[in-house]
């Protein structure tokens, strides 16, 4: 079968649910709403810009005139140290103070470029300031869980185009964690191996799903995917938190990020939108040997002018329906260059 019809459910052994896999729906008759991608390019810098180098924000700040990677605590924090203490909520509802650190990450100080379009040396700068925030954060008594990511893309609601990403430093640890870290242990307990392992070992057989490997770090569409060009980016050697991985494989998980955001890119000569996270174990002071630490991208897009909407199955059932094969999404994928289309013939 060549995946283009393919109809069955998958099992998502990290989040312990089933997904649909109904790939024929893809080229169903669609005359609901489209997305467009005729913006003309940003210039390197924009004066109204509140990320870019020198400019004031809305909170009186100004930003530095910085030349790489620029942290700073968000203007608009959804937690932080100077949250208010709430009413008491009646049984059998609970609250508390949305304790904790919400922080900005300018990737760059260009305003038109991505991460796609970074050296590796200089994603390997974001990717120390990662490592570093999340030591750092992760020390802090009133923090059980960092999370960085970045949302790129309007349609997936980001309001300012500049290169960057946002990490929350939180007091709870976020669900998608919470389920990994029960189907981690849990195969870890009956297998005595790590579940992402297995998972990662199982991917390297098949091949037919691989982006990206090299001695440190793998990068594939998973076999269970749930989003149409979903990828996986994993250090080969299981850490629990990426301030663990030593400098040769931190700038080989900045080589997998550079490759896997090019060919999204190069897919359809456009700024490939998605929402990327890294999946890190609890900074509680407990042990998390079961736990392997990843790098998650999740694309809201199944063709170049239309959004996978999250509707009656994901919203309202739990589950995922997916109108594309893993198989064919990423043999999409792996058939574009790793020259960057913006810098081609320069």
């Amino acid at each position: 079968m060549n995946g283009i019809g393919m109809w069955e459910e998958r099992w998502h052994p990290l989040r312990q649910e089933w997904v649909i896999v109904a790939a024929h729906r893809q080229n169903r008759p669609w005359i609901g709403q489209t997305v467009s991608h005729g913006a003309a390019l940003d210039p390197v810098y924009d004066a109204t810009c509140y990320l870019c180098p020198g400019n004031t924000r809305v909170s009186g700040q100004t930003n530095p005139a910085y030349q790489s990677v620029y942290v700073f605590d968000n203007d608009h924090p959804c937690v932080g140290i100077h949250a208010p203490e709430p009413q008491s909520a009646p049984f059998p509802f609970r609250n508390r103070r949305a304790d904790g650190i919400a922080r900005v990450v300018c990737f760059s100080p260009a305003h038109n470029v991505t991460l796609a379009e970074m050296s590796v040396p200089h994603i390997t700068d974001v990717v120390g300031v990662w490592q570093q925030q999340t030591f750092d954060l992760g020390q802090r008594p009133e923090v059980n869980h960092v999370l960085c990511f970045e949302n790129k893309g309007s349609v997936v609601g980001v309001s300012n185009p500049h290169p960057h990403g946002q990490i929350y430093a939180t007091n709870f640890v976020f669900k998608s964690v919470e389920i990994e870290l029960e189907a981690s242990k849990a195969h870890w307990n009956e297998y005595g191996r790590g579940l992402l392992a297995d998972i990662n070992t199982a991917e390297q057989q098949d091949g037919r799903r691989l982006l990206y490997e090299d001695a440190h770090t793998v990068a594939y569409v998973p076999y269970f995917a749930r989003y149409a060009y979903e990828v996986y980016v994993v250090p080969k050697r299981p850490v629990a938190h990426f301030h663990q991985l030593n400098a040769d494989e931190a700038e080989s998980l900045a080589k997998a990020i550079q490759a896997v955001t090019i060919r999204f890119d190069n897919l359809w000569q456009m700024p490939f939108p998605y929402v990327m996270a890294l999946h890190q174990a609890p900074t509680d002071g407990s042990a998390y040997p079961f736990y392997h630490a990843f790098v998650l991208f999740q694309p809201p897009l199944r063709r170049p002018e239309l959004l996978k909407y999250l509707a009656g199955p994901e919203i309202g059932g739990g589950n995922f329906l997916s109108d594309t094969a893993p198989e064919v999404t990423a043999a999409q994928l792996q058939e574009t260059s790793l020259i960057h289309y913006r810098n081609r013939g320069k």
